[in-house]
C-alpha cells in the first residue's frame, strides 16, 4: 500500500474526530455489537469540549474538508429528502454549488496558463469573485471580446493525488468485501469501482465535458423540453470550458417557481420525459443532475423548459442494455411479473436454474405496491429492502454498466418528489416507453436497420463461406473459381441476401418481437446457405 493512501487513512480518522462523526453514528438504532466498538476507540475515552455545530454543519463540513469523492456522496444524498431529517438535508443541499472557492488569483493564473494568453486579452470583463464553486471546479463569470456573456469554469488544482488515495481504499473495501462476503460478490464492487474511477477522472478533463455538453446541445436542438448552453471551443482547454451564461431558476427553488407560476406538474412529466429521451432515444444522458446542476427557464412558466449544466458525467447504453430494460419495463408497466422474471432469467441476471414461479411471486412482491400511487406515497425505503432480500435470496447480480444509470434514477426519483409529490412516476413514462417501442419498429427504423445490413452482406457472405468451406475440407487445396465469377448460382446467391436482410430486419424487430428470435435465426440459416451452397 502507498503511504500517501496510509496519510490519507489518517487524514480521514482525524476529520471524523474534528466533527465527532462518531457520536452521529453511534446515536442510530445500531445492533450491540457495533455500538460496543465506542468502548474502544481512544479518543472517546476522555472529556470533549461541546461543538456548537448542528450536526447538519458537522457532516457538510467533514465532506467538504475529505474532498470531491466524499462531497459528491453528499450530493447524492442530498437529493433524497425523503430518506433524511429536514436538518441534514438543507445542510447537504450546500455542497451542490456552495463549496468554498478556491483562490481566485490561483484560478487565473491557471485559466492563463491554459489559454495561453492574458486574461485581458480574452475577455473584456472577467468578474475576479467566482460565481459558484463545486466538488471538481469553479466558475467565474465573464464577457468575451466579442460581447457574449459566459461561465469561466476552471479545474481545482491538486485534486488527483486526493482522488487516487481515496480510490486505493475503495479498491482495498471492494476486494476485502469480494473475499469475505458472498452477498457483497453479487454486487460486484470492484468492478463498481473500478467504473467510477473512470467517471470521475474523466470529469477532470473538461474537453471531455465540451464534446459532451455539445452532444446534449444536438440532441435537443430545438426542443422545448431542455435546452444546453453553447460551449465556445475556441477557448477550452483540458482544464478551462468557456460557454453560455445561463439565466434560469435553480431547480429546487419551490418559492420563486411558484412565484411565477410555473406548472410543476408540467415541470415533473417533462423531467421524466427528458430522462427516458436520453436513455432510449439518444443513449447520451447526463448522469450527474443534482439540483446545482438543473435550472428552470424564465420564459413561458406554462410550459416550463429544463436548462443542464456540468455535463462531466454522462452515461450510455449499449443496444443490447437498452433492448433488455426496454423489455422488463415494458412487462413491469403491464404488471407482467411472468416476463419479468423470465427476462431476467435470460440474461443471466440470476442463474438459469432459478424457479421461474418462485422469483414471478418474490417481483409481484416487491412491485405491486407501488402501482397507481403517487410519489408521496410510496416508501422506496421499504422497496429497497425488499429489493435487498429478493435479490440476495436469488442470487441476483447488480450490472456494474449500469450503476450511472441507477444513481441517475436515484436523482431524478428524488427531484420529483421536491417538485410535484403527486406526480404518478409509472404513467408518466408508460406512453413515452410504448412511443419509443412503436418507433423502434416504424419502416423508417426497419430500412435504417436494413441498410446497415445490407452493407455488411457481402463481408458476411464471403467470411461464412470461406469458414464453411475450411471446417468441411480441411485438408483440401482450394481450387476453385472466386465465387463472384461463377455466373450460374447468381439468382439464388441474391435470394440467399434478401433472407439474410430480412432476418436481419425481423431480429431487429426490438421489445415487441414478443415471438421471439427463432423466425430471424431460420431466415438467416437460409440465407447463409444459397450464398455459400456450391
Amino acid at each position: 500500500m502507498k503511504l500517501l493512501a496510509v496519510r490519507r487513512l489518517f487524514r480521514i480518522q482525524r476529520v471524523v474526530i474534528r466533527y465527532r462523526l462518531d457520536d452521529l453514528l453511534f446515536a442510530l438504532p445500531l445492533p450491540w455489537f457495533l455500538l460496543a466498538v465506542r468502548y474502544v476507540l481512544p479518543w472517546r475515552w476522555f472529556p470533549r469540549k461541546p461543538l456548537t455545530l448542528t450536526r447538519g454543519a458537522r457532516l457538510r463540513l467533514a465532506l467538504q474538508d475529505l474532498g470531491p469523492i466524499f462531497i459528491k456522496f453528499g450530493q447524492i444524498l442530498s437529493t433524497r429528502r425523503d430518506l433524511l431529517p429536514e436538518d441534514i438535508a438543507d445542510e447537504l443541499m450546500l455542497l451542490q454549488d456552495r463549496v468554498p472557492p478556491f483562490d481566485s488569483q490561483v484560478a487565473v493564473k491557471l485559466i492563463e496558463e491554459q489559454l495561453g494568453k492574458k486574461i485581458s486579452e480574452v475577455f473584456s470583463r472577467f468578474d475576479i469573485e467566482p460565481l459558484a464553486s463545486a466538488s471538481v471546479a469553479q466558475v467565474h463569470a465573464a464577457q468575451l471580446k466579442s460581447g457574449e456573456e459566459v461561465v469561466v469554469k476552471v479545474i481545482r488544482p491538486g485534486l488527483k493525488p486526493i482522488i487516487g488515495q481515496d480510490l486505493a481504499w475503495l479498491f482495498i473495501l471492494a476486494r476485502a468485501a469480494e473475499h469475505f462476503s458472498a452477498d457483497a460478490r453479487l454486487l460486484h464492487p470492484v468492478d463498481v469501482v473500478q467504473d467510477y474511477e473512470k467517471t470521475i477522472y474523466d470529469e477532470l478533463d473538461l474537453l471531455r465535458e465540451a464534446a459532451n455538453a455539445s452532444q446534449l446541445k444536438r440532441n435537443f436542438e430545438g426542443s422545448q423540453l431542455l435546452y444546453v448552453p453553447q460551449v465556445y471551443w475556441d477557448w477550452c482547454r483540458p482544464k478551462v470550458l468557456v460557454m453560455e451564461r445561463i439565466y434560469g431558476i435553480q431547480v429546487t427553488d419551490l418559492a420563486t417557481l411558484a412565484d411565477q407560476r410555473t406548472d410543476m406538474k408540467m415541470l415533473a412529466e417533462r423531467g421524466v420525459e427528458i430522462f427516458f429521451t436520453q436513455v432510449f432515444r439518444d443513449s447520451f444522458f447526463h448522469a450527474d443532475m443534482h439540483p446545482g446542476n438543473i435550472f428552470v427557464s424564465t420564459v413561458n412558466p406554462w410550459s416550463p423548459q429544463y436548462i443542464a449544466i456540468d455535463c462531466g458525467i454522462v452515461g450510455s447504453l449499449t443496444p443490447e442494455d437498452q433492448d433488455y430494460l426496454a423489455r422488463n419495463l415494458f412487462a413491469f408497466f403491464k404488471r407482467d411479473y411472468r416476463r419479468v422474471a423470465q427476462l431476467h432469467i435470460d440474461s443471466g441476471w440470476v442463474p438459469a436454474e432459478t424457479k421461474l414461479n418462485e422469483f414471478e411471486a418474490a417481483i409481484r412482491t416487491v412491485c405491486e405496491p407501488i402501482f397507481e400511487k403517487p410519489l408521496k406515497d410510496i416508501s422506496f425505503g421499504q422497496v429497497l429492502m425488499r429489493l435487498f432480500q429478493t435479490a440476495r435470496r436469488f442470487n441476483m447480480e447488480v450490472q456494474p454498466q449500469l450503476v450511472l444509470l441507477q444513481k441517475t434514477l436515484l436523482n431524478i426519483e428524488g427531484l420529483g418528489r421536491q417538485l410535484y409529490p403527486d406526480l404518478d412516476l409509472w404513467n408518466t413514462a408508460q406512453p413515452f416507453l410504448e412511443r419509443w417501442m412503436r418507433e423502434r419498429v416504424s419502416p423508417k427504423t426497419l430500412l435504417g436497420n436494413l441498410q446497415s445490413q445490407v452493407e455488411q452482406l457481402p463481408h458476411l457472405a464471403n467470411m461464412t463461406r470461406d469458414l464453411l468451406e475450411r471446417m468441411s475440407q480441411p485438408h483440401a487445396k482450394d481450387t476453385a473459381a472466386p465465387w463472384h465469377k461463377r455466373k450460374d448460382d447468381w439468382f439464388l446467391r441474391l435470394l440467399g441476401s434478401g433472407h439474410l436482410a430480412g432476418g436481419a430486419v425481423l431480429a431487429a424487430g426490438g421489445p415487441l418481437n414478443e415471438l421471439g428470435h427463432w423466425p430471424a435465426g431460420i431466415m438467416v440459416a437460409v440465407g447463409v446457405y444459397l450464398i455459400v451452397r456450391r
